[in-house]
């Protein structure tokens, strides 16, 4: 009797609180997949951090050993100053002493790249002018830039997934969630197989030094905004058309872009996903939603009255004069 009662209220108390529960469950999942990131991070990258440390103390030793005249403190701070233009995306490279960072297109690019939050990181801005202008116009971009991809997400969604959905269902009487589901995923592979795969095997083709995986790695990068800078188009040596090429890679960037954004809202509408995203959500109270139906009837009904009494205002402004007789008047006449 007693387990009976206690395992009844326990129940209660986990319905009552579901919500709760289930966002609590979350958190701890987002956690333990970031744990879960880290260690297989580590043990995969780890031992390959460590063969390049020993290879390039390795050589480090040789070049001394071989140039005595230089001394390891002079050969260290011409390293730092060369990795310190390194991360402003300038080499002492002669083979790279032909691509300026700044020309225009190269700048688009970067513009790109910032108003996107891409951000490869691999060309900064060198002055403090740069840096400061580059702040104003992040802080005005990046709203402007979701502003304008939102509305193109808008519009387009409609002609892609709205109403084929629905042309479907009405005109052939299958089930609205089921063509959903087959639209989504259709539309998920026609993506992947345009902005990942066909443009995974160009790059791997015009890229001396990328393969298949590495262009993919690439494209995933990039559309998902996640832009670590590793690998960036455009950037060998003697590129051939590297102005039109940089800005055919700054178009596939903000159409990729937009195309992801379409197909994640794609997913988003589904009748399936927004019932598990209701269970992390916080539900209103029934009683704050009386209350606000409550305030919206009574100003619906002031509102109404208002304008009922300014009709009849109205009515009586438009009407023709006519004197009105007094009541003893009436009396007076009635009388003879």
């Amino acid at each position: 009797m007693l387990q009976s009662l206690a395992g009844s209220s326990c129940v209660r108390l986990v319905e009552q609180h579901r919500s709760a529960w289930c966002f609590a469950l979350l958190v701890l999942g987002y956690l333990l997949y970031l744990v879960f990131g880290a260690v297989v991070f580590s043990s995969v990258e780890l031992p390959y951090e460590d063969l390049l440390r020993q290879e390039l103390g390795k050589l480090k030793q040789r070049f001394l050993e071989e140039h005595a005249c230089l001394s390891e403190q002079q050969l260290e701070q011409f390293l730092m100053r060369v990795l310190e233009a390194s991360n402003y995306g300038v080499s002492v490279l002669s083979n790279a002493s032909g691509n300026w960072n700044w020309d225009f297109t190269s700048s688009l690019f970067f513009a790109s790249t910032v108003l996107s939050t891409t951000g490869y990181g691999h060309t900064v801005p060198l002055s403090d002018g740069g840096k400061a202008f580059c702040i104003i116009y992040s802080v005005i971009g990046i709203p402007f830039t979701l502003l304008f991809l939102t509305a193109v997400v808008q519009r387009i969604i409609v002609y892609v997934t709205r109403r084929p959905v629905l042309y479907f269902h009405i005109r052939w009487g299958f089930s609205k969630q089921i063509v959903a589901i087959i639209h989504a995923m259709l539309l998920g592979f026609i993506t992947v197989s345009c902005f990942f795969l066909i443009p995974a095997a160009i790059f791997s083709v015009l890229e001396d030094d990328w393969n298949f995986l590495e262009s993919f790695y690439f494209c995933f990068i990039s559309l998902s905004t996640i832009g670590l800078g590793d690998y960036v188009p455009g950037e060998g040596y003697n590129q051939k058309f590297r102005e039109l090429y940089k800005i055919g890679i700054t178009c596939y960037l903000l159409l990729g872009l937009v195309a992801m954004l379409v197909v994640l809202e794609t997913f988003c509408e589904l009748h399936e996903l927004k019932k598990f995203r209701k269970l992390f959500y916080v539900k209103k109270d029934k009683e704050e939603d009386q209350v606000h139906i409550m305030e919206h009837d009574q100003l619906s009904f002031s509102s109404i009255s208002d304008q009922a009494a300014s009709m009849k205002d109205d009515q009586k402004a438009n009407e023709p004069f006519v004197t009105s007789q007094s009541p003893t008047s009436n009396d007076s006449s009635l009388n003879n």
